[in-house]
């Protein structure tokens, strides 16, 4: 297998926060003060990760979304252009951008409280943003924006033809109808479980298993396994938005292909900390799929 040769259009519609992480040898307890021993800030979120994904293996990627008017919302939108995400459509609104506070103790286990910011002001889109969705080949949503603004995107995208890909993160149970403008649907075992037989009506659902790789279910009951790629994992941080990501750059040759593609992004993403910065481009992709 080779990189795509194509270049899809992908429109990624959802959340961007600036993480901030510290790292302590252990937690807290109530009403505790302890040392940490380690603090970065890294540019996150699910919908920026997974542009960035997008971008990085293969996509041409606009994003969708909001910041705030703070020093945070100009490095956020900094992050996107260094990886040459389009953001025409990333708006600039009054008030603070999306931060997420993450603590991680020594033995990997972490505590995170996320503040929406300017993500919950994404309510409503312009007529710019729905031409974008609207001339796009594929349309990437995850939950964590407004969800009335997502099933918006959704109904647009498929009456333009856009195949939408939705990562429904975090899993909530959605309103009757709104899996029927979904195409594509990839979630992890566990949220597998909680939709259950939500996902019945989606064409094609991929079911993300760690280590174990993934499993894909098409029309009539086609199935597909992948393995992931044995690698030497240091932090599984950001590994689902690469996978994600680079699924929906790959999707234009098949599942197969597309599952092959993902599961190796999945993996390399493994393989150095952070969630943004551990994002493969298209090479690494490339360099881990057998001959």
């Amino acid at each position: 297998m080779t990189a795509p040769s194509h270049t899809p259009a992908i429109a990624v519609l959802g959340s961007i926060n600036m993480d901030m992480v510290t790292t302590t040898a252990r937690r807290p307890a109530l009403g505790e003060t302890v040392l940490g021993t380690d603090f970065v800030m890294v540019p996150g979120g699910k919908g920026a990760n997974q542009a960035i994904a997008a971008q990085r293996a293969g996509g041409r990627t606009q994003f969708l979304g909001a910041v705030g008017d703070d020093a945070f919302g100009a490095e956020l939108r900094a992050a996107l252009t260094e990886d040459v995400v389009g953001v025409d459509r990333l708006r600039t609104v009054t008030g603070p951008s999306g931060v997420a506070t993450i603590v991680i103790d020594s033995a990997g286990e972490n505590t995170i409280i996320v503040v929406a910011g300017a993500n919950s002001r994404m309510t409503e889109l312009t007529e710019s943003d729905l031409a974008v969705i609207a001339a796009a080949d594929i349309l990437l949503c995850q939950l964590e924006i407004p969800l009335d603004t997502v099933a918006a995107a959704a109904q647009h995208a498929r009456a333009h033809g856009t195949v939408v890909v939705l990562n429904p993160s975090p899993v909530r149970r959605l309103p009757p109808g709104f899996w029927a403008d979904i195409e594509v649907a990839v979630v992890n075992s566990g949220e597998a479980a909680q939709l259950g037989a939500d996902l019945e009506p989606v064409p094609h659902v991929i079911e993300t298993k760690g280590a174990a790789g993934a499993v894909y279910r098409g029309p009539d009951g086609v199935r597909l396994s992948r393995p992931s790629p044995a690698v030497d994992t240091v932090d599984t941080t950001g590994a689902g938005d690469a996978f994600t990501g680079a699924l929906a750059a790959a999707w234009h040759r098949g599942p197969e292909w597309a599952l092959t593609w993902a599961c190796a992004a999945g993996a390399w993403a493994t393989t150095s900390r952070g969630a943004s910065s551990s994002i493969p481009t298209r090479h690494d992709i490339d360099a881990l799929i057998p001959r």
